[in-house]
């Protein structure tokens, strides 16, 4: 199988980045990752684009905010870089109280997939811990809003918090199926200190049963925080991955 280059979500190196972005992507360039996920894509594109360009760096999928975001902006920033995902990165806890509260994100989700779809760009959500540490009828609210979202909206499954909210990812990953189009890569006690996370193959999460769940979707390496050298990080997880999916 010919996978999808590994993507890194630039929110790792969010205080790189803003000091210098063109320094940042060369050393993403250098330990041989060629894809990235921009966060806040409306607003960084222009510290982006030429950077982007210069190293040979494509950001095939990007996080915006779909749900209340400047959606006219995020369409014109797609369209620079080229992206074809762009994925709603965060709807707080307090709105996932009832099934009628998910109804309605969804229903919005929806909508802005209406809207970007004749421009060729796709539509997802990322999860945090709590769209799976709170349930409604006994599941977790994150298969709720997924029950009620159009075939066209996909998800990109943070693997490490769905395990931190309690859900055994591969089990999640099987039962959401093609509507995985990403996954978010990251490893370390499966806990919430963000400050314990390691490389991922580094930590406790089962990664080849994660990966070998999820055969088409994207994988995007990410840390919340990380105590050693972002770079060197970044590198042992990109070999960790490949010798995993090259063994597979």
């Amino acid at each position: 199988m010919t996978r999808m280059p590994l993507s890194v979500q630039l929110y790792t190196l969010r205080d790189d980045l803003a000091a210098d972005p063109d320094a940042t992507l060369g050393k993403v360039a250098a330990i041989g990752l060629t894809a990235v996920e921009p966060f806040g894509l409306a607003e960084s594109v222009e510290l982006l684009a030429g950077p982007l360009a210069r190293h040979g760096l494509s950001a095939p999928t990007a996080h915006a905010g779909l749900v209340d975001g400047d959606l006219d902006a995020v369409l014109t920033a797609a369209d620079r870089l080229g992206t074809r995902l762009v994925i709603e990165p965060f709807i707080p806890v307090e709105e996932w109280t009832s099934r009628d509260d998910i109804a309605r994100l969804a229903d919005r989700l929806n909508a802005v997939a209406a809207r970007f779809a004749p421009h060729g760009i796709e539509v997802g959500y990322h999860n945090h811990a709590w769209e799976l540490e709170h349930r409604l009828d006994g599941q977790p609210v994150l298969l709720t809003l997924a029950e009620h979202l159009d075939d066209a909206v996909r998800i990109e499954l943070d693997t490490y918090w769905a395990a931190v909210g309690g859900s055994d990812p591969v089990a999640l990953l099987e039962q959401l199926g093609a509507r995985v189009a990403a996954i978010h890569v990251k490893d370390g006690p499966i806990s919430h200190d963000t400050h314990a996370q390691l490389p991922a193959g580094e930590g406790a999460m089962p990664l080849a049963a994660v990966l070998g769940a999820a055969p088409e979707a994207r994988r995007i390496l990410e840390f919340d925080e990380y105590a050693g050298d972002l770079y060197q990080g970044l590198a042992l997880g990109k070999a960790n991955l490949e010798r995993i999916e090259g063994a597979a």
